[in-house]
């Protein structure tokens, strides 16, 4: 049997005016989700906020619906809940600027997580991301939705290029943008000692894979790597909102 133990934090950072990233956890069910509004002050924090509800109240809608039919507890059933859920909070974003012009063009990232045993299930739209910290190594799970990472993708930018680019903040897929959404699904196994991290671009671009292993590997507790993961990217410049959930998985003797 697993446990788990999981803290969350957000942080306005050391440049920006507002804080527009967005988190919610749904411990009962294991549910977590982050996301990184755009499209203006107002329009970005609107956006990470509707779509972080409505992604967690249709998971839940969803994983309970399947329970009361009877269906077990299924990777499929948390595939369809997540993905479901991704649907609806982009329907949601979009009516809110359809229908509130102030708020037109805004959108947001969103990387999304369950936990059931030890099973991981993971979605994302954008370039929010997971990471999988085993043993003080941390593994990126999800792949950015971004004009940089798709070129490093292709072979045509280099990784270190793309960390300097220009244009490593454009996003090519996005909640609230298209009416359909195109969200990637991935899946991993759990063991004791794990953390599952889930991040917005803020930390990202100050830290490398290898410093938040090493972050997340030193502490002994989830609330503890959140405080120091903000710490660090504020010390390296916090130029952007910075927002983790860290889940920690222990073994139940």
């Amino acid at each position: 049997m697993l446990s788990v133990e999981a803290a969350a934090r957000t942080d306005i950072g050391l440049v920006r005016h507002d804080n527009q990233d967005s988190y919610g956890i749904d411990a009962e069910l294991s549910l977590y989700v982050v996301g990184d509004g755009m499209g203006g002050a107002a329009g970005g924090s609107v956006a990470s906020d509707l779509a972080v509800r409505t992604f967690l109240a249709i998971a839940r809608q969803e994983i309970e619906a399947s329970y009361n039919q009877g269906n077990s507890e299924s990777a499929e059933v948390s595939r369809e809940s997540l993905r479901r859920a991704v649907a609806a909070a982009n329907r949601a974003v979009i009516e809110r600027a359809r229908w509130d012009t102030i708020y037109r063009g805004m959108g947001s990232t969103l990387v999304g997580a369950r936990l059931t045993g030890e099973r991981l299930t993971l979605i994302n739209v954008g370039d929010s991301r997971a990471y999988l910290v085993r043993e003080g190594l941390a593994v990126q799970l999800t792949e950015d939705h971004s004009f940089v990472a798709e070129r490093v993708r292709l072979g045509i930018m280099s990784v270190v290029e793309a960390g300097n680019s220009a244009m490593r903040s454009v996003i090519t897929r996005a909640i609230g943008v298209e009416v359909d959404v195109q969200p990637d699904l991935y899946e991993a196994s759990l063991l004791p000692g794990d953390a599952v991290l889930l991040v917005s671009d803020g930390l990202t671009r100050h830290l490398t894979p290898i410093e938040i292993g090493e972050v997340v590997g030193s502490c002994t507790n989830a609330e503890q790597a959140c405080v120091r993961l903000i710490a660090c990217a504020n010390e390296r410049g916090g130029s952007d909102n910075i927002t983790c959930i860290v889940v920690r998985i222990r073994a139940i003797d």
